[in-house]
């Protein structure tokens, strides 16, 4: 078990691209405003898709202009082709790529218009690329734990991948339960299959939705697995346009919760999630998942 865990916040980019309320560019900010105030230093803001398959990330690069630039923070942009790496390049704002490759022919296709092969191969020159220019690049394979359209994912096609990417020096390789079907054990086995086949220098990051109620029990079983990194989202708001019945995001709130009470550090404020998470629902005019904001902390703390 980790005694200390980095956490990256979501919510501007997974957390909003699947709502059909446009969220003004200046929500947006304040949204990543707070992250910031609560302690975040990794955030996904965006991501660089064509406005007709996500319109709320049309505003991709007018977000990108107005974040505030601090020396201390790594903004990430989402890019699911090389055309979205040069728009995300071209903004000379983000400090970090994150690339998606799928853990399925059939979701790929219908992600982002190509299966495995594709998503490796596009991986690749993206990652060489981003080499030469001294560019940070992190990678997550989407359906790792289970696939809308195929089905079970074998292990050994998640490990094979993550092998082929691992090649090309990404500075962390992540697993997505893109649907939210993943169970703990489902976690520490997977993850445990790709420490054995990475080594102990690849950095491993966890992201996971909360579709069937099992997304804060993964994230445990993910920092038993040894996972340096966990996602969350702002409110538990998220979901893939793509993936039919991929609901929102493991809460940030509900998240912490667990690590505070479990001693596990972080270096984020649980009050400023749970304030966050009112304030979002209200730009979103809807009742968002997280319990936290229902129930509150500890009593007394």
């Amino acid at each position: 078990m980790r005694d200390s865990v980095t956490l990256m916040e979501v919510s501007p980019r997974d957390g909003l691209q699947n709502e059909s309320k446009l969220v003004s560019t200046e929500d947006k900010l304040r949204l990543v405003e707070r992250a910031l105030a609560a302690g975040y230093r990794r955030i996904e803001v965006t991501s660089f898709v064509h406005p007709r398959r996500v319109p709320q990330m049309a505003d991709a690069e007018a977000l990108c202009a107005q974040l505030p630039q601090r020396g201390d923070v790594t903004y990430t942009g989402l890019v699911l082709n090389e055309r979205g790496y040069q728009r995300l390049l071209a903004t000379e704002r983000l400090q970090e790529t994150g690339l998606v490759v799928p853990a399925s022919d059939t979701f790929g296709r219908n992600n982002q218009g190509m299966d495995i092969a594709g998503g490796i191969a596009m991986a690749r020159a993206v990652m060489r690329d981003a080499r030469a220019r001294h560019h940070r690049v992190q990678v997550t394979i989407a359906v790792a734990f289970g696939c809308p359209f195929e089905g079970e994912v074998p292990p050994e096609t998640v490990v094979s991948i993550a092998r082929q990417l691992a090649e090309e020096g990404p500075v962390e390789i992540g697993l997505a339960d893109t649907i939210g079907v993943g169970v703990p054990m489902q976690v520490l086995d997977l993850f445990g299959r790709l420490r054995e086949a990475l080594g102990p220098d690849m950095p491993l990051r966890a992201h996971f939705h909360d579709t069937r109620n099992t997304g804060v029990a993964n994230a445990f079983a993910a920092l038993q697995a040894g996972v340096e990194t966990l996602d969350g989202s702002i409110g538990g708001v998220g979901g893939c346009p793509f993936a039919p019945n991929a609901s929102g995001n493991v809460a940030s709130e509900d998240l912490v919760y667990m690590l505070d009470r479990g001693g596990i550090a972080h270096g984020v404020d649980l009050r400023a999630l749970i304030d966050a998470a009112g304030w979002l629902e209200g730009v979103l005019d809807k009742k968002v998942p997280s319990m936290l904001l229902r129930a509150g902390p500890f009593p007394g703390k």
